[in-house]
Protein backbone atom coordinates (compact mmCIF):
# COMPACT_ATOMS: atom_id res chain seq x y z
CA UNK A 1 0.00 0.00 0.00
CA UNK A 2 1.44 3.34 -1.03
CA UNK A 3 0.94 6.33 1.26
CA UNK A 4 -0.44 9.27 -0.77
CA UNK A 5 0.97 12.80 -0.80
CA UNK A 6 4.49 11.85 0.31
CA UNK A 7 6.00 14.12 -2.35
CA UNK A 8 2.99 15.69 -4.01
CA UNK A 9 0.85 18.38 -2.39
CA UNK A 10 -2.42 17.54 -0.69
CA UNK A 11 -5.40 19.25 -2.36
CA UNK A 12 -6.80 20.46 0.96
CA UNK A 13 -3.65 22.07 2.41
CA UNK A 14 -1.38 22.56 -0.61
CA UNK A 15 1.40 20.81 1.34
CA UNK A 16 2.79 17.31 1.14
CA UNK A 17 2.58 15.20 4.31
CA UNK A 18 6.10 15.82 5.58
CA UNK A 19 5.85 19.58 5.26
CA UNK A 20 2.46 19.67 6.97
CA UNK A 21 3.83 17.48 9.75
CA UNK A 22 6.89 19.64 10.40
CA UNK A 23 4.79 22.80 10.65
CA UNK A 24 2.49 21.12 13.18
CA UNK A 25 5.55 19.98 15.13
CA UNK A 26 7.07 23.46 15.07
CA UNK A 27 3.81 24.87 16.42
CA UNK A 28 4.39 22.83 19.58
CA UNK A 29 8.03 23.96 19.64
CA UNK A 30 6.92 27.60 19.52
CA UNK A 31 4.76 26.98 22.58
CA UNK A 32 7.66 25.29 24.38
CA UNK A 33 10.24 28.00 23.79
CA UNK A 34 7.59 30.72 24.09
CA UNK A 35 6.80 29.51 27.60
CA UNK A 36 10.50 29.51 28.52
CA UNK A 37 11.09 33.01 27.15
CA UNK A 38 7.97 34.34 28.87
CA UNK A 39 9.07 32.79 32.17
CA UNK A 40 12.46 34.41 31.74
CA UNK A 41 10.82 37.79 31.15
CA UNK A 42 8.71 37.64 34.30
CA UNK A 43 11.63 36.42 36.43
CA UNK A 44 13.92 39.09 35.02
CA UNK A 45 11.45 41.92 35.63
CA UNK A 46 10.61 40.66 39.13
CA UNK A 47 14.19 40.05 40.25
CA UNK A 48 15.43 41.88 43.35
CA UNK A 49 18.14 44.53 42.79
CA UNK A 50 21.56 42.96 42.33
CA UNK A 51 20.32 39.38 42.00
CA UNK A 52 20.46 39.33 38.19
CA UNK A 53 24.09 39.04 36.99
CA UNK A 54 25.55 41.23 34.27
CA UNK A 55 28.51 40.74 31.93
CA UNK A 56 28.65 37.02 32.71
CA UNK A 57 28.46 35.78 29.11
CA UNK A 58 31.09 36.05 26.41
CA UNK A 59 29.47 38.24 23.77
CA UNK A 60 32.15 37.45 21.13
CA UNK A 61 31.50 33.70 21.51
CA UNK A 62 27.73 34.19 21.43
CA UNK A 63 27.97 36.40 18.36
CA UNK A 64 30.28 33.89 16.66
CA UNK A 65 27.74 31.13 17.26
CA UNK A 66 25.01 33.37 15.86
CA UNK A 67 26.99 33.93 12.66
CA UNK A 68 27.73 30.20 12.38
CA UNK A 69 24.06 29.26 12.58
CA UNK A 70 23.04 31.96 10.11
CA UNK A 71 25.67 30.68 7.68
CA UNK A 72 24.49 27.10 8.21
CA UNK A 73 20.95 28.13 7.23
CA UNK A 74 22.32 29.40 3.92
CA UNK A 75 24.27 26.19 3.26
CA UNK A 76 21.17 24.15 4.13
CA UNK A 77 19.19 26.00 1.46
CA UNK A 78 22.00 25.41 -1.04
CA UNK A 79 21.87 21.68 -0.25
CA UNK A 80 18.15 21.59 -0.99
CA UNK A 81 18.54 23.64 -4.19
CA UNK A 82 21.27 21.25 -5.38
CA UNK A 83 18.84 18.34 -4.99
CA UNK A 84 16.11 20.17 -6.87
CA UNK A 85 18.61 20.67 -9.68
CA UNK A 86 19.60 16.99 -9.41
CA UNK A 87 23.20 17.79 -8.43
CA UNK A 88 23.71 15.13 -5.80
CA UNK A 89 27.44 15.66 -5.28
CA UNK A 90 26.93 19.36 -4.65
CA UNK A 91 24.16 18.48 -2.22
CA UNK A 92 26.53 16.32 -0.18
CA UNK A 93 29.13 19.09 -0.02
CA UNK A 94 26.65 21.66 1.26
CA UNK A 95 25.16 19.20 3.74
CA UNK A 96 28.61 18.37 5.15
CA UNK A 97 29.29 22.10 5.62
CA UNK A 98 25.95 22.47 7.44
CA UNK A 99 26.74 19.55 9.74
CA UNK A 100 30.21 20.94 10.47
CA UNK A 101 28.64 24.27 11.38
CA UNK A 102 26.43 22.44 13.88
CA UNK A 103 29.45 20.68 15.39
CA UNK A 104 31.40 23.95 15.68
CA UNK A 105 28.40 25.55 17.39
CA UNK A 106 28.26 22.69 19.91
CA UNK A 107 32.01 22.91 20.54
CA UNK A 108 31.80 26.63 21.31
CA UNK A 109 28.79 26.04 23.53
CA UNK A 110 30.69 23.31 25.37
CA UNK A 111 33.55 25.78 25.89
CA UNK A 112 31.11 28.24 27.43
CA UNK A 113 29.68 25.56 29.71
CA UNK A 114 33.17 24.63 30.87
CA UNK A 115 33.95 28.28 31.64
CA UNK A 116 30.93 28.35 33.96
CA UNK A 117 32.11 25.16 35.64
CA UNK A 118 35.55 26.60 36.47
CA UNK A 119 34.14 30.04 37.36
CA UNK A 120 32.98 30.74 40.91
CA UNK A 121 30.86 33.25 42.73
CA UNK A 122 31.61 34.46 46.26
CA UNK A 123 28.93 36.13 48.38
CA UNK A 124 30.70 38.14 51.09
CA UNK A 125 28.69 39.19 54.13
CA UNK A 126 27.95 42.92 54.14
CA UNK A 127 29.29 43.39 57.68
CA UNK A 128 32.65 41.90 56.66
CA UNK A 129 32.97 43.51 53.26
CA UNK A 130 34.79 46.66 54.41
CA UNK A 131 38.01 44.73 55.05
CA UNK A 132 38.19 43.93 51.30
CA UNK A 133 36.48 46.91 49.64
CA UNK A 134 39.55 49.16 49.49
CA UNK A 135 41.71 46.60 47.71
CA UNK A 136 38.84 45.60 45.46
CA UNK A 137 38.35 49.18 44.34
CA UNK A 138 42.07 49.67 43.76
CA UNK A 139 42.21 46.55 41.60
CA UNK A 140 39.00 47.48 39.75
CA UNK A 141 37.26 44.28 40.85
CA UNK A 142 33.67 43.83 39.68
CA UNK A 143 31.53 43.95 42.82
CA UNK A 144 27.78 43.35 42.80
CA UNK A 145 25.79 44.45 45.83
CA UNK A 146 22.70 42.39 46.69
CA UNK A 147 20.90 44.45 49.37
CA UNK A 148 18.02 42.01 49.91
CA UNK A 149 20.48 39.27 50.90
CA UNK A 150 22.91 41.48 52.79
CA UNK A 151 25.90 40.39 50.70
CA UNK A 152 28.35 41.57 48.09
CA UNK A 153 29.15 39.27 45.19
CA UNK A 154 32.39 38.89 43.30
CA UNK A 155 33.09 36.33 40.58
CA UNK A 156 36.36 34.78 39.55
CA UNK A 157 38.63 31.74 39.49
CA UNK A 158 39.32 29.65 42.58
CA UNK A 159 43.05 29.14 42.94
CA UNK A 160 43.41 26.98 46.08
CA UNK A 161 40.64 24.46 45.34
CA UNK A 162 42.98 21.54 46.02
CA UNK A 163 43.70 22.75 49.56
CA UNK A 164 40.62 21.51 51.39
CA UNK A 165 42.00 22.51 54.82
CA UNK A 166 42.48 26.18 53.93
CA UNK A 167 40.56 28.72 56.01
CA UNK A 168 40.26 31.07 53.06
CA UNK A 169 39.30 31.16 49.38
CA UNK A 170 42.08 32.27 47.05
CA UNK A 171 40.29 34.08 44.22
CA UNK A 172 41.40 35.84 41.05
CA UNK A 173 38.34 38.10 40.60
CA UNK A 174 36.75 39.43 37.44
CA UNK A 175 37.39 43.05 36.60
CA UNK A 176 34.80 45.73 35.94
CA UNK A 177 33.49 45.82 32.42
CA UNK A 178 34.67 48.91 30.50
CA UNK A 179 33.72 49.60 26.88
CA UNK A 180 36.45 50.11 24.30
CA UNK A 181 37.91 53.60 24.66
CA UNK A 182 36.77 53.95 28.28
CA UNK A 183 38.11 56.98 30.10
CA UNK A 184 37.84 57.44 33.89
CA UNK A 185 35.64 60.32 35.16
CA UNK A 186 37.30 63.74 35.57
CA UNK A 187 39.45 63.84 38.68
CA UNK A 188 39.88 60.07 38.84
CA UNK A 189 42.65 57.89 37.56
CA UNK A 190 42.25 54.52 35.94
CA UNK A 191 42.63 51.60 38.40
CA UNK A 192 46.17 50.24 38.45
CA UNK A 193 45.53 46.80 39.93
CA UNK A 194 47.23 43.75 38.48
CA UNK A 195 44.91 41.87 36.10
CA UNK A 196 45.93 38.60 37.73
CA UNK A 197 45.88 39.79 41.32
CA UNK A 198 44.84 37.14 43.82
CA UNK A 199 42.75 37.87 46.92
CA UNK A 200 42.39 35.74 50.02
CA UNK A 201 38.86 35.83 51.42
CA UNK A 202 38.27 34.25 54.81
CA UNK A 203 35.68 31.49 54.70
CA UNK A 204 34.11 32.93 57.86
CA UNK A 205 33.26 36.10 55.89
CA UNK A 206 31.54 34.20 53.07
CA UNK A 207 27.79 33.63 53.03
CA UNK A 208 27.85 31.33 50.00
CA UNK A 209 30.38 30.04 47.52
CA UNK A 210 29.99 27.93 44.39
CA UNK A 211 30.65 27.57 40.68
CA UNK A 212 28.28 29.19 38.20
CA UNK A 213 26.04 26.21 37.56
CA UNK A 214 22.21 25.97 37.72
CA UNK A 215 22.16 25.62 41.51
CA UNK A 216 24.01 28.93 41.95
CA UNK A 217 21.10 31.15 40.98
CA UNK A 218 17.94 31.60 38.93
CA UNK A 219 19.71 33.17 35.97
CA UNK A 220 22.11 30.26 35.63
CA UNK A 221 19.29 27.74 35.90
CA UNK A 222 17.47 29.50 33.06
CA UNK A 223 20.65 29.82 31.00
CA UNK A 224 21.49 26.13 31.17
CA UNK A 225 17.86 25.08 30.63
CA UNK A 226 17.31 27.21 27.53
CA UNK A 227 20.73 26.76 25.92
CA UNK A 228 20.83 23.06 26.84
CA UNK A 229 17.44 22.45 25.25
CA UNK A 230 18.54 24.38 22.18
CA UNK A 231 21.76 22.33 21.99
CA UNK A 232 19.67 19.13 22.06
CA UNK A 233 17.80 20.43 19.01
CA UNK A 234 21.13 21.11 17.28
CA UNK A 235 22.26 17.55 18.04
CA UNK A 236 18.95 16.16 16.75
CA UNK A 237 19.26 18.13 13.52
CA UNK A 238 22.85 16.96 12.99
CA UNK A 239 21.85 13.32 13.58
CA UNK A 240 19.11 13.57 10.93
CA UNK A 241 21.46 15.22 8.45
CA UNK A 242 24.12 12.56 9.07
CA UNK A 243 21.49 9.91 8.36
CA UNK A 244 20.66 11.52 5.02
CA UNK A 245 24.36 11.99 4.26
CA UNK A 246 25.13 8.29 4.81
CA UNK A 247 21.99 6.77 3.22
CA UNK A 248 21.23 9.62 0.87
CA UNK A 249 22.40 8.00 -2.32
CA UNK A 250 20.07 5.03 -1.87
CA UNK A 251 17.08 7.25 -1.07
CA UNK A 252 17.97 9.62 -3.91
CA UNK A 253 18.10 6.83 -6.52
CA UNK A 254 14.73 5.49 -5.39
CA UNK A 255 12.85 8.81 -5.60
CA UNK A 256 14.87 12.05 -5.97
CA UNK A 257 11.86 14.35 -5.55
CA UNK A 258 10.77 12.70 -2.32
CA UNK A 259 14.33 12.85 -1.03
CA UNK A 260 14.50 16.56 -1.87
CA UNK A 261 11.30 17.04 0.13
CA UNK A 262 12.86 15.31 3.13
CA UNK A 263 15.81 17.66 2.98
CA UNK A 264 13.42 20.61 2.71
CA UNK A 265 11.61 19.47 5.86
CA UNK A 266 14.94 19.04 7.66
CA UNK A 267 15.89 22.54 6.53
CA UNK A 268 12.67 24.03 7.92
CA UNK A 269 13.50 22.50 11.31
CA UNK A 270 17.08 23.79 11.10
CA UNK A 271 15.90 27.31 10.27
CA UNK A 272 13.62 27.22 13.31
CA UNK A 273 16.53 26.20 15.53
CA UNK A 274 18.53 29.12 14.14
CA UNK A 275 15.65 31.49 14.80
CA UNK A 276 15.45 30.33 18.41
CA UNK A 277 19.12 31.12 18.89
CA UNK A 278 18.65 34.58 17.40
CA UNK A 279 16.17 35.13 20.24
CA UNK A 280 18.37 33.50 22.88
CA UNK A 281 21.45 35.57 22.05
CA UNK A 282 20.09 39.04 22.89
CA UNK A 283 18.10 38.06 26.01
CA UNK A 284 20.83 35.96 27.65
CA UNK A 285 23.98 37.64 26.36
CA UNK A 286 23.15 41.30 25.77
CA UNK A 287 20.89 42.10 28.75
Amino acid sequence: MEIPYTFTARPDTGLYNGKLGIWLFLASEVMLFGALFTSYLFMRLGADPGTWPTHIQSIPLGFTNTCILLFSSITMVYAWVALKERKFNQFRVWLVITILCGFVFLYIKGTEYYSKYIHYGVLIKAEDFDKYSGEFKKADVMVNEIPTQGVFEIRGHWENKTDKNATYYSIIPDKNFHPIGYQPPPGETAPSGDEEQTFKIDKADVERFGNLLPNYGTYYAIYFTVTGLHAMHIIGGCVVMLYFLILGSKLYRRNPEQFANRIEVTGIFWHFVDLVWITVFPILYLT
